[in-house]
């Protein structure tokens, strides 16, 4: 399954409602704490769910926030006033999110943030209380869903700061597994926000997929549909968008050893843009016990050999 790709508007509208959430946090430095996010949420969900964001009423709200936290617990008074600082009065939150206890607490982060980004999108409100004749569409749904996505990823990954983090080093999987680290995030979703994120404007993709040496496929490997996700870049679906999740998993099995968990391997190969033009790439795959990761990054383009 590709990646939905997101309009440049409805991108901006979201970046605006996750920057806001931010800024009344103050800006934390990562990993981002959810209970703070659902704190700040419950005090004030109508200002960090609607567009209205003006300087005069984010003060309003950072002013209500402050004094709902002083009501709810009038110790935090002087401790508001000798450090001066909002962030010092977030409260823990009882859990308001279900979500299924069986999973990972790294993707417990990922659902509650999924949630969160409904709270948040002002035009999903009058979508969340029921399922209507238009949000029972599957184009409908799935929009929705990744436009959630988008938002969880904005949050959990600070913005901005994931981007610059990102174009630190050259794309690797050990790059990605250091900001899976610092970030609080499950090396899965860092992948997903690193191709979507990191290096704007390079041709990358993403392949999330079942082990892929033939002997250690499960009985219900379908080879017609062998990726679980496929992302990929803004510029890699512009130029090598007609490549099918097929054939890119091709490239993954032409290298990928049987390993139990770890590195399968990695290889450079090339790959023709939608001009018939040849690009060099080069693909790498992880295998966590459960899920095969492969990462393949535009290098260079390469010219046709000599007839």
């Amino acid at each position: 399954m590709k990646n939905l790709q997101l309009g440049a508007r409805t991108v901006a509208d979201i970046d605006a409602q996750v920057a806001k959430v931010l800024r009344g946090l103050g800006n934390p430095e990562p990993p981002i704490d959810l209970a703070v996010v659902r704190d700040l949420l419950r005090l004030d969900r109508y200002y960090y769910s609607t567009t209205d964001d003006g300087l005069l009423s984010e003060t309003i709200s950072r002013l209500k926030v402050a004094g709902l936290q002083v009501l709810l617990r009038p110790t935090l008074l002087k401790e508001a006033v000798r450090s001066l600082s909002l962030k010092a009065l977030y409260l823990p939150d009882q859990k308001r999110i279900l979500i299924d206890k069986d999973l990972p607490k790294l993707k417990h982060r990922w659902n509650e943030a999924h949630e969160v980004g409904h709270d948040i999108i002002p035009w999903h409100e009058g979508m969340m209380l029921g399922d209507t004749e238009q949000t029972l569409t599957p184009t409908c749904h799935a929009i929705m869903e990744a436009e959630a996505n988008y938002a969880a990823g904005q949050l959990l990954f600070l913005a901005e700061r994931f981007r610059s983090d990102a174009c630190d080093s050259e794309p690797s999987l050990g790059h990605i597994r250091q900001l899976s680290e610092r970030f609080g995030n499950t090396m899965t979703s860092t992948l997903w926000r690193f191709i979507e994120q990191g290096h704007r404007g390079r041709p990358m993709v993403a392949l999330v997929t079942g082990h892929p040496h033939q002997i250690k496929r499960k009985a219900d490997f379908d080879p017609a549909n062998p990726c679980r996700y496929c992302v990929q870049s803004p510029a890699f679906v512009q130029r090598f968008g007609g490549l099918g999740e097929v054939d890119l998993f091709r490239v993954v099995t032409s290298y990928a050893g049987a390993q139990r968990g770890g590195g399968l391997g990695a290889k450079e190969v090339i790959l023709a843009d939608a001009s018939d033009e040849r690009h060099l790439f080069k693909f790498e795959t992880f295998f966590n016990g459960h899920e095969a990761l492969t990462l393949g990054h535009w290098l260079r383009a390469t010219p046709k050999p000599a007839v």
